[in-house]
């Protein structure tokens, strides 16, 4: 298969809680935006001319009716251009290149420093899926396969590994062995019909010690 010649969409996970977001732009573009934005917390301003009902009544976003200024994305950690204007969009990006701000143009791979994956957001499991921009609604699809995967007993899963996490890298210094109590731990809960409780864990943790030898 030849290799593709879109560019490399590595996926990283970053912290945007708090960081600043300019959204150019008030429709039903920029509200799916926002909408997929609002569960991470970042600090959005919305910039627009027009802005519609479905943003203004949200929580916790900045609203700004009037035209873009150069300077609204001073500071701003990324940027996303959802206007109906591709003029406006193109100088945005230009303007954000310049400047080293990530920006997002809709419907524009080129115009784009990171593209928007579908996402599966539940309790503490993020996962992001992209086609590198191809297909969006193959995403989509993708998205609603892998929603379904993850059941009530894959987030209870989850808490339990994250509960012990912090046990098993203290008493346990060899990182090979870790691994075989993180796996010894998720095979108790995703084989067995009841999760294990708090005490087949800890006795299991101590079997994994004793057999290895970890002091």
């Amino acid at each position: 298969m030849e290799s593709s010649d879109t560019m490399g969409y590595f996926p990283f996970f970053i912290d945007i809680k708090g960081k600043k977001c300019i959204i150019v732009g008030g429709g039903n573009v920029a509200a799916r935006k926002i909408e997929k934005l609002l569960p991470f917390e970042p600090d959005i301003t919305v910039i627009a001319p027009e802005i519609s009902d479905d943003i203004t009544s949200l929580n916790g976003i900045k609203i700004v009716k009037r035209k873009f200024k150069d300077d609204d994305i001073n500071g701003a950690f990324f940027v996303i251009s959802a206007s109906d204007d591709e003029q406006l969009n193109a100088h945005i990006f230009k303007l954000c290149r310049k400047k080293n701000i990530l920006v997002n143009t809709v419907d524009d791979l080129d115009k784009c420093g990171f593209i928007f994956p579908a996402v599966v957001h539940k309790n503490d499991i993020t996962v992001g899926i992209s086609t590198s921009g191809k297909s969006p609604i193959f995403a989509s699809y993708l998205r609603m396969k892998t929603e379904n995967m993850i059941d009530e007993k894959c987030l209870e899963t989850i808490e339990i590994l994250g509960k012990f996490r912090e046990k098993i890298k203290r008493e346990i210094s060899s990182e090979a062995v870790r691994k075989k109590a993180f796996e010894k731990i998720l095979k108790m809960c995703i084989e067995s019909e009841n999760l294990p409780d708090d005490i087949q864990i800890f006795n299991m943790i101590e079997e994994i010690k004793n057999l290895h030898f970890v002091k």
